[in-house]
């Protein structure tokens, strides 16, 4: 693949927003945000679908180990167990996704507290009509493209009402800078691991994932299938075992992919070495992605990064251009 290749096939220049995730993070994580900070929040529900929906992922992923009860909602009612102890953020790149604005209007009756993130449109004029707190983020390039932007505001926003070390949002944000000199449009080459499995997934893939890492699958699922245009599935590698496993069985052109942790909990390292072995005599090429080393929020982004640029180079070497996502917008006129 040469640059000239994502020049011609990727037309709207995703690709550049990708390399400027590191500078977003950073930016958007030391930027002057209205601080969010409610008391007593033992509950918190993330709204949102899409790009905005992965935010909700990854918060769950991050504040799992907590005291705090996470819900994500991806789609149009808020959980039953909303309460005067609950913060309900709804996020909408656009401004417009029908869903977040249904869960924003549980507002008027609800004993939740609401926040809400958007680049505009009608969750904002939504919120400020009705005096929710909004904070306006701008959109880069894409709703998907924009998830550093997101997540680094958000974890500024709240950053006094969720336990997550200030050290670990620096470390996330370094490593993303080492990451992208490995995987960007500026390392065209072998060496490249995004490109690499970009290469190599020639089918279907199926995604298999530890459940800390669950969101990075879900995510990787979603880029395969808006930027490269081909059907993707994800799987749990614990769950999986006791049913989905029984399917190699017979002969297929899907090719299993292995979301692997640094540091997976003992049982789960076990359940890999076993899942490999039974690859290996039964002859299926599969591909392995380490995490990096790293608190959840490290281990996270950066997979999603390189996982997110994989999608965008295999967009390309199929000669498909990442941004148009056409059925999409028919769904959504017709809603």
């Amino acid at each position: 693949m040469k640059i000239s290749d994502m020049q011609k096939y990727d037309s709207e220049k995703m690709y550049e927003a990708y390399e400027k995730w590191p500078e977003i993070a950073q930016e958007n994580y030391a930027k002057d945000l209205p601080k969010i900070d409610f008391k007593r929040i033992e509950h918190i529900v993330f709204a949102g679908v899409g790009g905005s929906g992965t935010i909700g992922d990854v918060m769950s992923s991050i504040l799992s180990k907590t005291n705090i009860h996470v819900n994500v909602v991806k789609g149009y009612l808020l959980p039953k167990t909303v309460s005067s102890n609950t913060l309900v953020v709804t996020t909408s790149v656009s401004g417009n996704s029908k869903e977040p604005l249904s869960i924003l209007q549980n507002a008027r009756k609800s004993k939740g507290k609401f926040v809400s993130f958007s680049s505009g449109g009608q969750v904002k004029k939504f919120s400020d009509k009705n005096n929710i707190t909004h904070i306006e983020i701008p959109e880069v390039h894409s709703p998907r493209a924009s998830f550093p932007c997101y997540l680094y505001s958000m974890l500024n926003v709240l950053e006094d009402m969720i336990p997550v070390k200030k050290q670990d949002v620096k470390e996330s944000i370094s490593l993303l800078t080492k990451t992208k000199k490995k995987i960007s449009s500026t390392n065209l080459t072998n060496s490249n691991p995004a490109l690499s499995l970009a290469k190599w997934i020639s089918s279907f893939p199926i995604i298999y994932y530890p459940w800390g890492l669950h969101s990075a699958a879900i995510r990787f699922k979603n880029s395969l299938q808006e930027n490269a245009k081909t059907h993707a599935f994800v799987e749990d590698i614990i769950e999986s075992s006791h049913n989905a496993i029984v399917a190699w069985e017979k002969k297929s052109k899907i090719k299993p992919i292995l979301i692997i942790g640094k540091d997976d909990y003992t049982k789960t390292k076990e359940r890999w070495e076993v899942v490999k072995e039974f690859f290996e005599l039964n002859k299926i090429q599969y591909n392995k992605v380490y995490s990096v080393n790293g608190s959840i929020l490290t281990k996270l982004v950066n997979l999603i990064y390189l996982l997110d640029y994989s999608s965008i180079y295999k967009a390309v070497l199929s000669k498909t251009d990442p941004t148009p996502v056409k059925p999409i917008e028919f769904i959504k006129s017709r809603i």
